[in-house]
């Protein structure tokens, strides 16, 4: 047997590179398939932003070397979407002015709306007040204002040329806002790899038919919880069905995965050492196991192969191939520990491991002498103790998919005889999305 580390070492080193794709942000489906995905290249500002000097706030724009009692006189506005050319500030005069709007020629600062009156020494404008038109007089209240004031001058957010994402960034929300702003419609992004599912066996049936499992059947629940977990991890699937437990079932969904141009087969059960565990057989006929067995409590069973397809112009060109164990828990866990890496990988991911963070255990939990052990858990933040809480969701036979049910962590439990104590320190591997954890009394924002 192989340890958890040495299992995902050698398969991400099949993982060398990713194919690349030009995405299109615009049109019908644009955003949703840019999300998620990782930079191959520099993305730079061709102009700047803002192009032209902005108005922070609504207010006026006035000259600011003008003495603060001096009523300057409104000669026009500027709105934001309707500039107005050649509009022109001179000494003791003033612009209305939205924000956004472009500043007018000779202005050099805004003055906030509420920082100014119609009358010397009057109240200040209060919302919905009617501000002065063109030949009527504003005066500021308070003292004087400096150049630069409430302006947003050119390329103060970004200066033609900068760098405003970097090769090996994934695009999110903010970052999706970053390459409209800058209008890049065009980016370079690794693709999204594409993950096959299959589960085997012939006691297996489809658990979404609306058919009852006759005696001696089981409701398939690897195939769509994989799927989705791939799907989750941002690449594309491709749902193979069920292959019953003889060869040629077995070779046909493994070819049709080869002429997909999948990158990555996911099956599970036939992997242990039953008379009817024939995928082992046909994976070492057909390409290379680089391993068969992991000690790892669930998921020692965990097979890892490599087929030969296609060469690909870029990235590899060899199907990886994780035999999954038959268990859901098993398949779940070693999907996260070993696959899920691979899936960020091949998407482009520079730092494709699971992240770690020590968690204090809320129970005592028994020790595997046998094998080291990944127990699920929930994590919470408990502020008053500056720490994460690990609660274990219950029985953890590796048949008990309510075990997964919530978890948000995998507590990596040493091989050795006795047991830990509750208030324990434990390294967690985090498998869910922490903003959605469970929250400890008071610890909301």
């Amino acid at each position: 047997m192989v340890d958890v580390g040495r299992a995902r070492r050698e398969a991400l080193e099949r993982c060398r590179g990713g194919r690349g794709q030009r995405v299109d942000l615009s049109g019908e489906g644009g955003l949703a398939n840019a999300l998620g995905r990782v930079l191959r290249e520099d993305v730079r500002a061709a102009a700047p932003v803002p192009a032209f000097r902005a108005a922070i706030k609504d207010g006026f724009a006035v000259v600011a070397a003008d003495p603060p009692g001096l009523p300057r006189r409104v000669v026009g506005a500027a709105r934001a979407g309707a500039p107005a050319p050649g509009l022109r500030v001179g000494p003791g005069e003033a612009a209305y002015i939205t924000t956004g709007a472009p500043l007018p020629e000779g202005a050099d600062a805004v003055v906030m709306v509420e920082n100014c009156s119609r009358e010397a020494g009057g109240a200040p404008f209060g919302r919905g007040d009617a501000v002065p038109g063109a030949g009527e007089h504003v005066h500021l209240v308070g003292a004087a204002c400096a150049p630069g004031q409430e302006i947003r001058q050119v390329g103060s957010d970004v200066a033609a040329g900068e760098m405003v994402l970097g090769r090996g960034e994934r695009l999110g929300p903010a970052e999706v806002g970053l390459l409209a702003t800058v209008g890049a419609q065009f980016v370079d992004a690794a693709r999204r790899p594409l993950v096959a599912v299959l589960s085997t066996g012939d006691e297996v049936v489809d658990g979404f038919s609306g058919v009852d499992p006759g005696l001696g059947q089981i409701r398939d629940a690897n195939r769509p919880m994989l799927l989705a977990a791939a799907s989750a991890a941002g690449a594309d699937i491709l749902d193979l069905g069920i292959a019953g437990d003889e060869e040629g079932s077995l070779e046909k969904a493994i070819a049709a995965a080869v002429s997909a141009g999948a990158d990555v087969l996911l099956t599970s059960g036939g992997v242990s050492m039953g008379d009817k565990d024939l995928l082992k057989g046909i994976l070492e006929r057909l390409g290379q196991i680089h391993y068969g067995k992991v000690l790892m409590k669930p998921g020692k069973p965990l097979t890892f192969a490599t087929l030969p397809r296609e060469e690909a112009a870029e990235g590899p060109n060899e199907l990886l191939v994780f035999g999954l164990p038959g268990n859901p828990v098993s398949s779940a866990v070693t999907f996260y520990l070993i696959v899920l890496p691979c899936i960020r990988a091949l998407a482009g991911w520079q730092e494709p491991e699971l992240r770690r963070v020590d968690a204090v255990l809320e129970e005592e939990l028994r020790l595997d002498p046998a094998r080291p052990e990944y127990h699920r858990a929930v994590l919470r933040w408990v502020p008053g103790q500056g720490a994460f809480l690990a609660s274990s969701t219950g029985g953890q036979i590796s048949s008990r998919l309510l075990s997964m049910r919530s978890a948000n962590a995998l507590l990596t439990l040493p091989q050795r005889a006795g047991s830990l104590p509750a208030g324990a320190v434990v390294p967690a591997l985090l498998i869910g999305d922490v903003a959605g954890m469970p929250q400890a009394p008071g610890a909301g924002g």
